[in-house]
């Protein structure tokens, strides 16, 4: 089960932050804020993720710190071993592995090696920069002898060149002329974060997972290979250091790193920069990482790390240009929202292999897993800013039918595809069935993001490549699990929806209803298909078996869905026995009882009328134009009222419905529990990593909730509010070729076309075609 709430903790809320419209910065270090700061300081481009350590090491505190470095997709693997055993349960577990720190460097002067644990720091800052990408430092520190230097870092990790890091270290004398050391290494005795009694936080692992296998150590540069345990994965880790500003006068090897030595005059610089790669036989073949992390490493070399930081703003700036969203009258919301999506770049996985985790590349809750937040939650955001990108996770699910095929028939369909609830290569690794297997909706996720996609893109060259393979397949599951009841009501049973707190129910109306609109999407596709691409539709079904009555057979299923609804009280039932249990006793349930799942067995919960997140409510919005608005406000009424938002999945979502209905303070206030939720640490646990869907969630409360805008087969459309608190607020999208600049203030809407011959939308039911001779338009409030 997933929870982000609660985990015992004493680490507050982080006031320690000012708000700064475009970057974090704290002003001095405070070790009970360090491991929340790692975090949050995070640099990473979508394959590296670095915790925001200091280059010297951490407090070397246990519980209070985690040195991390991570690549996305890069697991070892580990049996599932269950007490009682049952047929086709998960047996293997992949988790994420904390791979060797490369990028240690600490100044030493007479023998005393500045550290944050050591005392002697008079100043300190630190930035990251949602611009630059560069995560910079400066600390003076004095030594026990009164020798006082300024020692200045700037790191990033390489947005333009995927295996890249790269570390610039500047110490400068205050008061002395002498000599400087700079030490610097690669940790190769790291370990994963052990989960303890909270399998969220971490994994079960115990003992290194790296197995080393060679290493080569240089004049400046050392090469470091490993294997995994049991995943049988290389890795190799190099680096590669280069200095200037001080004359040296020795270079010691120390284990996987150097001692550089130098005379340094008072007011002068010593620098050095060091450059790092990574590179696993996941990407390539295993005799090939050693030499492909060499060549990195001399081509970032001769670039200089001044160019690397080049490449770096100008990667950012393209970024910024086409999915900034500029807020104005709350620094600290616009700080929390490009916050948000500076980490959703860093941490989606561009390459088509690797997809976005829960945590992304930031720490190691959920072990690394990748989960149904990246379709509904996650790849709008890049839909509409990044098509590419978005794309991209699209191929992640293509390259993952294999295995997908593979746990259909463990769970006895003879024929299509279903997707693991939580997984990184394609195995299913939830351990608990009730609140992860049991979610089928995840077949759904995957075709819904793939329809909104061709309606964003009208790439259907995609489709016929990949797409309607995963589409029909996954499809498939439906008419294989579903059935037909005495009344001719198409059924799912024994399922668990969006809702982990109800697991293992009949008719989860979200499925159902998602499941209708994946078949009838399904069929589509195939008609399409088979009347202008009949040779790609020809290749397709050959290749999976597919008879001419199964579209047929969806179509059916389609007209026939049962969807839970009830007349006395006018709201759709989150499934056929939810309206009949116990609700829960929320007056008498203490606020230290929350999340429930930490202190309720589930069969207690799930005996109960009590949700943990978004639903029924979620399906209002996914689904908008099937509903009214009457239907939208009854079901949010009733399903408010019921939610205890234990899960970060859930604000927005609320949010986004409450916007719609006219709840405006209602829609605010649920926004802005997502929009800083890690900035604050207001769910207690980002400590162990950010939380992507949430972070999505806060694009999605201003382009779905506040500007209202929808993309379904009627077209494009906005009906945009403007939250009271606010002076106005502006985003673009992407659509059809075309880049759209939407700006509201008090007294109505500006449409721009920026980019593109021609797009057409609404505004309020009024259709607007904008092309290059009227490419702008005003609409004034009514």
């Amino acid at each position: 089960m997933r929870n982000d709430i609660d985990t015992k903790n004493d680490i507050d809320n982080n006031g320690a932050i000012a708000a700064e419209p475009w970057r974090i910065r704290e002003a001095a270090f405070e070790p009970s804020r360090a491991f929340l700061h790692e975090t949050l300081f995070t640099l990473g481009n979508g394959y590296i993720g670095m915790r925001g350590t200091p280059d010297e090491g951490t407090l070397e505190a246990p519980g209070q710190t985690l040195e991390g470095t991570y690549l996305n997709g890069f697991h070892d693997t580990e049996p599932i071993r269950y007490p009682e055993n049952a047929y086709g349960l998960a047996r293997v577990n992949e988790f994420m592995l904390n791979v060797p720190n490369a990028r240690r460097v600490a100044a030493v002067v007479d023998g005393e090696r500045f550290s944050i644990a050591g005392g002697g720091v008079r100043a300190w800052e630190r930035t990251l920069d949602f611009r630059t990408g560069l995560l910079a430092r400066t600390v003076e520190w004095e030594t026990a002898g009164g020798k006082r230097l300024r020692i200045a870092s700037r790191r990033l990790v390489c947005c333009t060149r995927k295996h890249v890091a790269a570390i610039e270290y500047a110490v400068t004398p205050l008061n002395f002329t002498g000599k400087v050391r700079i030490e610097t290494n690669i940790d190769a005795a790291v370990t994963n974060l052990q989960a303890g009694d909270d399998p969220r936080v971490g994994s079960a692992l115990t003992g290194p997972s790296l197995i080393e296998t060679r290493r080569e150590v240089g004049g400046q540069d050392v090469l470091l290979l490993q294997r995994t345990r049991h995943s049988s994965f290389t890795l190799a880790t190099a680096t590669e250091s280069v200095t200037s500003g001080a004359d040296v006068v020795g270079i010691e090897l120390a284990g996987l790193g150097h001692v550089f030595e130098a005379d340094v005059a008072q007011g002068a610089t010593f620098t050095l920069v060091k450059y790092v790669a990574y590179a696993s036989s996941r990407d390539m073949a295993a005799d090939a990482v050693g030499p492909h992390v060499r060549a990195e490493l001399a081509r970032a070399r001769d670039a200089g790390f001044g160019q690397l930081a080049d490449e770096q703003a100008d990667y950012l700036a393209r970024f910024w240009q086409d999915a900034d969203v500029a807020i104005t009258g709350d620094d600290a919301l616009q700080q929390g929202v490009r916050f948000n999506q500076f980490h959703l770049l860093q941490s989606v996985g561009r390459d088509g292999k690797t997809n976005i985790a829960a945590k992304g590349v930031t720490g190691e809750g959920y072990e690394g897993h990748y989960f149904w937040d990246t379709e509904i939650y996650v790849f709008p955001f890049f839909l509409f800013s990044r098509p590419e990108i978005a794309r991209a996770l699209l191929q992640y699910r293509y390259h993952g039918l294999p295995k997908a095929r593979e746990r259909a028939r463990q769970m006895a369909h003879d024929k299509g595809a279903l997707y693991p609830w939580r997984t990184i290569a394609g195995e299913e690794c939830s351990a608990y069935f009730p609140a992860g297997t049991a979610q089928y909706h995840i077949n759904a996720d995957v075709a819904y993001s793939i329809r909104l996609y061709l309606l964003a893109t009208g790439d259907f060259d995609y489709i016929a490549e990949q797409g309607a393979e995963i589409v029909l397949e996954t499809a498939r599951i439906w008419t294989g699990i579903g059935n037909y009841d005495r009344a001719g009501r198409f059924c799912i049973n024994g399922v668990t929806g969006p809702d982990e707190y109800t697991a293992i129910v009949n008719n989860n109306y979200y499925t159902n209803a998602m499941a209708r609109t994946h078949m009838t999407f399904a069929a589509d596709v195939a008609e399409r298909l088979r009347t202008e691409r009949p040779a790609d539709y020809g290749r397709i079904a050959a290749a999976i078996g597919l008879a001419d009555d199964e579209v047929a057979a969806w179509r059916a299923a389609s007209a026939a869905m049962h969807l839970p609804y009830d007349e006395a009280l006018g709201i759709h039932a989150q499934d056929d026995s939810f309206l009949s249990k116990k609700p829960w006793d929320f007056a008498s349930t203490p606020k230290e009882n929350y999340p429930l799942l930490l202190h309720y067995h589930p069969l207690v919960i799930y005996r109960h009328q009590v949700c943990k997140q978004a639903d029924v409510v979620l399906a209002l919005l996914l689904l908008s134009n099937e509903f009214t608005l009457d239907d939208k406000r009854r079901d949010f009424d009733f399903y408010e009222g019921v939610t205890t938002h234990d899960s970060s999945l859930s604000s927005c979502i609320f949010s986004m419905v409450a916007s719609e209905i006219g709840y405006r303070n209602k829609a605010y206030a649920y926004f802005m529990e997502t929009a800083r939720l890690d900035l604050d640490n207001t769910h207690a646990n980002t400590q162990y990593g950010v939380h992507t869907a949430a972070m999505a969630g806060t694009w999605l409360g201003v382009a779905y909730g506040f500007a209202g805008m929808r993309l379904d087969e009627s077209g494009l459309r906005f009906a945009p509010t403007l939250p009271a608190e606010w002076t106005g607020y502006r985003f673009k999208v992407q659509v059809r070729g075309a880049l759209l600049d939407v700006a509201i203030d008090a007294t109505g809407a500006d449409y721009r076309l920026l980019r593109g011959e021609r797009l057409a939308f609404a505004h309020r039911g009024q259709p607007i075609e904008l092309d290059a001779q009227r490419a702008y338009i005003r609409m004034e409030n009514q």
